[in-house]
């Protein structure tokens, strides 16, 4: 166990049993001997930036702190928190992502065990991650490309054959259990895509650096699926949609946003629901809809509609053709 991993971990006991840390008193404790009042503070911040409001500073009395609560403090460490380091465990083991983690042999023993543990009460079922021995490789280069701004040269193979793509990462998102990396691309016909990793045969550096465009950063942050389509001025174009849930269903959309932009317009008295999502192309949300018929209908915009129907007649005509 690394010695700061240690004085947070004590940091954490002390707060979490109700004491009063003070800087200048740990200052004389063993474990905190020789060290400066910074490097006590830097300790006290990575609590801060993991549970931001676990604990304040003590009215009057300088460079004490004190847990909010300690029944608080105890559920942000056991419950919020437990599900999330479970699955993003679960994530890195499983997608050959946690070896790049720089954590010290013991602590991450710890870590296994405590996960081991939660699996008593704990249980996620989750659709086959997509693996290759090179994702270890592969991952570094493109978060040294997205940290140093470095355009690269990609191979990718979606289907049977290689396409080449000069591309300018922005961020690895993972989204509907893969892993992608977003990036600008000079194209005639889009400057934005998303490339799923596992597809990626091989990368390379063009030597050219770039910056990024404000306007796509920020699609990124509000992108809600894979399907989610970039184009300049995107928020001027999106779309407003429209869906009505039968009362049998409306509690599924009551308990989960299907997309994050997801909005109860209405409860009707029927309890039937009038819900709004704001998408960027009918694709987006053409799989929901399918997905609930006959539960649930298009209201708006007449057009998704009349796609839909057409969808649903084309199957059944070659469902009756078969």
């Amino acid at each position: 166990m690394t010695n700061q991993t240690a004085r947070v971990l004590e940091l954490i006991k002390r707060f979490n049993s109700g004491q009063k840390v003070c800087i200048e008193a740990l200052q004389y404790d063993m474990l905190w001997e020789g060290k400066s009042i910074k490097t006590i503070r830097r300790d006290l911040d990575v609590i801060k930036a993991i549970f931001p409001n676990s604990f304040y500073r003590i009215q009057g009395e300088i460079g004490c702190y004190k847990a909010i609560t300690n029944e608080l403090f105890s559920n942000i460490i056991s419950a919020q928190n437990l599900s999330l380091l479970v699955q993003t465990f679960n994530i890195a083991n499983r997608s050959n992502l946690f070896k790049t983690l720089q954590i010290d042999s013991a602590d991450k023993a710890i870590l296994e065990k405590k996960v081991k543990e939660s699996k008593d009460i704990y249980l996620f079922k989750n659709k086959p991650f997509e693996n290759k021995t090179n994702n270890l490789e592969l991952f570094q280069k493109l978060e040294h490309a997205i940290y140093h701004r470095k355009e690269i040269a990609i191979e990718y193979k979606p289907a049977n054959r290689v396409i080449k793509r000069v591309i300018k990462p922005y961020k690895i998102v993972f989204m509907n259990e893969n892993f992608y990396i977003a990036s600008e691309v000079e194209s005639a016909n889009y400057q934005f895509t998303l490339f799923r990793i596992s597809k990626i045969v091989d990368i390379t550096f063009t030597q050219k650096e770039f910056h990024q465009k404000r306007e796509i950063a920020q699609f990124i942050k509000d992108m809600q699926s894979p399907m989610a389509r970039y184009q300049p001025n995107y928020r001027e174009a999106l779309i407003k949609v429209v869906l009505e849930v039968a009362p049998k269903k409306a509690n599924h959309f009551k308990l989960k946003k299907h997309l994050p932009s997801q909005k109860i317009l209405e409860e009707k008295e029927d309890g039937s629901l009038l819900l709004e999502y704001t998408i960027t192309q009918f694709e987006e949300i053409e799989d929901l809809i399918k997905r609930w018929i006959p539960h649930i209908k298009v209201i708006e915009p007449k057009t998704l509609k009349e796609k839909i129907c057409l969808d649903l007649q084309e199957y059944l005509n070659i469902a009756e053709n078969n």
